[in-house]
């Protein structure tokens, strides 16, 4: 419990846990609206497809210009994502909040005034560096405002503010042009920007220390705990200095366990310098292996079915002949990933992460693979999801079932929230853009490769490609990831420090344990 002191009678007062929460809650909003308007940015192409594909008039896509564009975003994220570290780590978490909307609010204007294919193309090239570099910013903010007991929720709730993006963008796509949409959207970003100016986001505590300033973490600490005073957060404040200073100073003579009055590595050459703490903070087994657990993790997720339809998503349903309007589905798609991510707020303290991350995957596995039988067994070789000649006219809700049970599935994804508290502090933000960025790799392979896998395998190889993908991920999940729901950030980082171990702890894997 939190505790305020009275300014009449000193007597602790206690502080609800409501307003405690309200106030990391608070905090959390600008960086929410980040991954609203990240949620509308890599949703827009689904809208804009349909339109303009083969279109007679106006604006026209060919196929292999549709197959760009929806996956051309996800390739110049990386570049976002990788820089996004950098950046935070240099002018701070809350400034990077502010500084990430400028990418998004150039892009919506550019696609709002869109004259041509190539700057269609350049604006959706500028949204994906945009959503890039707003990655390490909401990773980073919210992980290191929370306290371990709702971290998980509050980054789940994070999360929820993606899947109103996805919603609120396919709703968009139902009642209004696209042009219209773009300039809707510009609001978000704006609105982000003006919650950091009035000082609603302040800068986390933990960066506040790393750069000797004690006061403003304090403040922030307070501000963070329920508008509290400096007596009631002193024992969490103390752990922050501890752990903090175990982070000033020479990285290199931490390493060696030198003290600080023997450093002299000011003097060795820059250059040299760089790549050697580089060695020591990126390439240590406390940020590689929560990196590969990332990347794994995204790989699987990415590839286990919903992702790289997405942009196509309108005639992937039409082409399965899924029974209802492919964009009434789309719609209903960013329902069930609304409510997915409600519930996942709801239950994220009792399951925990591993459970959910695990059932997740093997339900997208079992749902695509329902796909991918149903299209073999029901659907014409000619069928063809960027060719609308080709789509049945019987439909069925067999198909409809499946790719709503994969939604629900893919929305109880935990890839986002593990990504933001794997990390150490010296590498959290730069290893959360890496892992962000391998995210969008794979996501533009995916996409990109749609086309592809319909041409050869037909839409049966293409999702039975993504099960095994899903099969796979699921006995990787299985056996490496740890459960880090209620842990500290501290805590996580020792799980990598000793040896390389499996986190499968079960009646499952015990009896197996026994028998050898």
């Amino acid at each position: 419990m939190v505790y305020v002191v009275a300014d009449m009678k000193n007597v602790p007062v206690p502080v609800s846990r409501i307003r405690s929460v309200s106030a990391q809650l608070i905090a959390s909003m600008a960086p929410n609206l980040l991954l609203l308007d990240l949620g509308m940015a890599i949703s827009f192409a689904t809208i804009v497809i349909p339109d303009l594909l083969n279109a007679k008039t106006g604006l026209s896509f060919t196929d292999t210009q549709a197959s760009w564009f929806g996956s051309l975003s996800f390739l110049t994220q990386p570049l976002g994502a990788v820089i996004s570290g950098p950046i935070v780590d240099y002018v701070g978490r809350k400034k990077a909040t502010f500084l990430v909307n400028l990418p998004h609010v150039m892009a919506w204007i550019i696609m709002y005034f869109a004259w041509n294919v190539p700057v269609l193309f350049i604006g959706n090239a500028l949204l994906g560096i945009g959503t890039g570099i707003m990655e390490a910013p909401i990773n980073s903010y919210v992980s290191e405002i929370s306290e371990p007991s709702v971290r998980g929720a509050l980054c789940t709730v994070t999360q929820l503010f993606l899947s109103i993006g996805v919603f609120a963008m396919y709703f968009l796509g139902s009642v209004v042009t696209w042009r219209v949409a773009a300039i809707v959207c510009i609001s978000i970003p704006f609105t982000s920007m003006l919650l950091v100016l009035i000082g609603a986001v302040p800068d986390t505590p933990v960066w506040l220390l790393s750069r000797g300033r004690e006061k403003d973490a304090l403040k922030s600490l307070c501000f963070l705990r329920g508008w509290t005073t400096a007596d009631n957060v002193k024992e969490e404040f103390d752990e922050l200095v501890v752990y903090s200073k175990n982070l000033d100073g020479c990285v290199i003579c931490w390493k060696k366990g030198q003290a600080e009055s023997e450093c002299n590595h000011s003097k060795m050459n820059r250059i040299r310098r760089f790549f050697v703490e580089f060695n020591i903070v990126m390439l240590c087994k406390e940020t590689l292996r929560p990196l590969c657990l990332s990347m794994l993790y995204f790989t699987f997720y990415v590839m286990s079915g919903l992702t790289p339809i997405k942009p196509n998503m309108v005639n992937v349903c039409s082409a399965m002949g899924m029974a209802d309007d492919s964009k009434n589905i789309v719609v209903m798609v960013g329902v069930i990933t609304l409510l997915a991510s409600i519930t996942v707020i709801g239950v994220i303290k009792s399951l925990g992460k591993r459970k959910l991350g695990i059932t997740a995957m093997l339900g997208t596995a079992i749902s695509c693979t329902g796909l991918s039988v149903y299209a073999h067994t029901q659907l014409d070789d000619k069928v063809f999801s960027y060719d609308s000649t080709t789509f049945p006219e019987e439909k069925s809700m067999v198909p409809l079932i499946f790719f709503y049970i994969l939604t629900v599935c893919t929305g109880f994804n935990v890839s986002w929230i593990i990504l933001g508290e794997v990390f150490p502090f010296r590498s959290r933000a730069s290893a959360q853009g890496w892992g962000a960025a391998w995210n969008y790799v794979v996501t533009f392979i995916g996409t990109k490769t749609l086309i592809n896998l319909e041409t050869h395998f037909r839409l049966t190889g293409a999702f039975a490609t993504y099960a095994a993908f899903a099969y796979v991920g699921t006995i990787y999940l299985y056996f490496f990831m740890p459960e880090t729901e209620g842990i500290s950030l501290q805590q996580i980082e020792t799980y990598y420090k000793g040896k390389l171990r499996i986190f499968a702890d079960d009646w499952f894997i015990n009896l197996f344990k026994k028998k050898k």
